[in-house]
């Protein structure tokens, strides 16, 4: 009657030993490391670096635990902290300024558990310490801009279509293009139409008055605010990347806000300097003289030139002569997307402004055959991203950039050419720093919370209900097991609102075996024998335990759905809670409760 197939009880053992294995890098602890990473946009951090990185430790006289690269960075690990600092002072020498090497921690977690992606959770700033900066992206300046572009798109066309126009002014959140008579109004109206597809074109004719409206409907201001939003998270990643963080979190919050989380990060100084860094592009004309080219390299380099490195496909930079005089800037070029050219080939292409479009036309119809480039100035720093030759007059304010280059080389080419700038500005609204003291202390005092509500809901059930008891606080430490472990294998981010979680989670999941006990207690006063009053009191508390977590789990989707912040991190433990309380209170206590009495014949239950 109260017995299981062999086959639940394999399953129930397998996710017990697959909880652990992913529950046991929790307690491995943290390594001194160093992470070095890209201080410039234009610089990459390859594979080879962790070879170049241990060589330069061992000449150093220090032997590097383990080295290893992952996410586009690479981490050192050392036996102590004073193996660190040395290191870290050899290797930012020896790499120069191009590189950023930062003091970091690492989990202890041995290699065959990471292979099984075993990792351990990640804790928040309350937790680990660092600097947390919400950002307001100014979202009139994105719709701004938009309509000057959009204002400098007209009038661009109406001259290439050599339509007279008398003025081309953005009022409010709107375009309007005065026009001398209907027939001028009518041509002017069927050239924007074309080139604004997305936009709202109307013509007004009144009085002898004839313009042309330009509005962006709904949608496309809406499609503009998450552009711009966006573009603005991809400029702060690339941004962050100097500060060698592990884990930053930066995501959307609302409509136009951004959060910013650093673990690790104490200096709010440097944070506020590098996050509200721009950089800006160049264009300049290319010297191919091979004779100037080799005197510069020299050392003796041409009056009014500049001798710079050109970045390859294949990671190699080589020299290159430019001329100093600045033709184009950053500041003229609104987008830069990946995309393919009309051989099928990876290109990229450039949104130009009216002014940029009108300079860049006129610079290419000048110098036809020769090689323009286009340099990335960040920290002072040039360095040029590509040197196509001209092939003809571009015009229209649309630019391709093609060449001996992967889809790859283009989305990384796209994005360096648009992470200088944000697409909006942003103002900080709310700034924590939190001390790694303080984040120590945290995590002392929740882990010490959970222990002892965990250890005395324990003694409380082995004392009230005895055999029942044991078999519940057996139930409630695999539940813990269970949560850990999803919470490490899900990434999801561990904080003090999470912690709370997992003490409400642990004071739930002993509710549901509360229900149970009493409900075969109940059984056996109806004058149920044992067995029957082990099936029916599961039977039957089984329906309770459901409707009750499932309405618990409703609340906690919502919060999930509609929370940020702590809320949503209290959400996530709490749902994970919800459902291994469910699996532990029920299955993995019915089965031990099977073991102990489903196999012999009894005339007591020890409830």
């Amino acid at each position: 009657m109260n017995r299981y197939p062999l086959w639940k009880y394999f399953l129930i053992i397998a996710s017990l030993l697959i909880a652990m294995v992913y529950t046991i890098p929790n307690f491995f602890g943290e390594s001194p490391a160093l992470q070095i990473s890209s201080g410039r946009a234009t610089v990459k951090v390859l594979p080879d670096m962790v070879d170049r990185a241990d060589t330069i430790a061992k000449a150093a006289g220090l032997t590097p635990v383990d080295s290893f690269f992952e996410n586009g960075s690479v981490k050192v690990r050392f036996k102590d902290t004073d193996s660190q600092l040395k290191a870290k002072d050899a290797i930012q020498a020896a790499l120069g300024d191009d590189y950023i090497v930062a003091l970091n921690l690492i989990s202890d977690t041995p290699v065959w558990l990471t292979r099984l992606h075993a990792k351990p959770m990640v804790l928040g700033l309350d937790l680990r310490g660092g600097v947390h900066f919400l950002f307001e992206v100014d979202m009139k300046a994105a719709v701004d801009k938009a309509l000057e572009k959009t204002a400098g798109d007209i009038r661009r066309e109406l001259k290439d279509k050599k339509i007279r126009y008398g003025k081309v002014s953005r009022e409010r959140d709107r375009v309007e293009v005065q026009l001398r008579d209907a027939e001028t109004l009518a041509a002017a109206n069927k050239a924007i139409s074309k080139i604004l597809v997305n936009l709202k074109v109307q013509t007004v004719a009144e009085n002898g008055n004839y313009k042309l409206v330009v509005t962006y409907p709904d949608a496309a201001i809406l499609q503009l605010k998450n552009d711009a939003v966006t573009q603005n998270i991809t400029t702060l990643h690339n941004r962050i990347n100097e500060l060698g963080v592990s884990e930053p979190v930066i995501q959307q919050q609302g409509e136009g806000r951004i959060v910013v989380q650093l673990p690790g990060v104490q200096d709010t100084a440097k944070a506020k300097d590098i996050l509200g860094r721009t950089a800006t592009l160049e264009v300049r004309m290319v010297e191919d003289d091979q004779a100037k080219l080799t005197e510069a390299i020299n050392g003796n380099v041409p009056v009014g030139y500049e001798l710079m490195s050109e970045r390859r496909s294949d990671g190699r930079n080589t020299p290159i002569l430019l001329r100093k005089e600045v033709e184009l800037t950053g500041e003229n070029i609104n987008d830069a997307t990946a995309g393919f050219d009309d051989k099928n080939e990876p290109a990229v292409h450039l949104g130009l402004d009216s002014t940029g479009a009108a300079i860049f036309k006129t610079l290419t119809r000048d110098n036809v055959g020769k090689r323009v480039a286009m340099i990335l100035v960040e920290k002072g720093k040039g360095e040029v991203v590509t040197a196509p030759v001209v092939r003809g007059e571009i015009g229209g304010g649309r630019v391709q950039i093609s060449g001996s280059m992967g889809v790859a080389e283009a989305n990384d080419t796209a994005l360096l050419l648009r992470a200088g700038s944000l697409a909006a500005p942003m103002n900080i609204i709310e700034e924590r720093t939190i001390g790694p003291s303080l984040g120590k202390e945290n995590i002392s005092k929740g882990f010490n919370s959970t222990l002892y509500g965990f250890l005395a809901v324990a003694l409380f059930m082995m004392i009230y209900y005895r055999v029942f008891g044991v078999v519940s606080a057996v139930a409630l430490a695999a539940n813990l097991v269970f949560l850990i472990a999803l919470l490490s294998l899900l990434g999801v981010t561990l904080t003090l609102p999470g912690i709370a979680a997992i003490a409400l989670t642990l004071g739930m999941a002993i509710d549901s075996n509360v229900l149970i006990n009493e409900r075969v207690r109940e059984e056996i006063r109806e004058g149920a024998s044992p067995q029957m009053a082990i099936k029916n009191g599961y039977d039957h508390a089984f329906a309770t335990i459901l409707d009750s977590n499932i309405t618990t789990l409703i609340a906690g989707l919502a919060l999930l759905i509609f929370g940020s912040g702590a809320v949503r991190g209290f959400a996530w433990v709490h749902c994970l809670g919800i459902l291994t309380s469910m699996y532990s209170a029920v299955f993995v206590s019915r089965a031990m409760i099977n073991l102990i009495y489903g196999n012999r014949r009894v005339n007591t239950l020890s409830v």
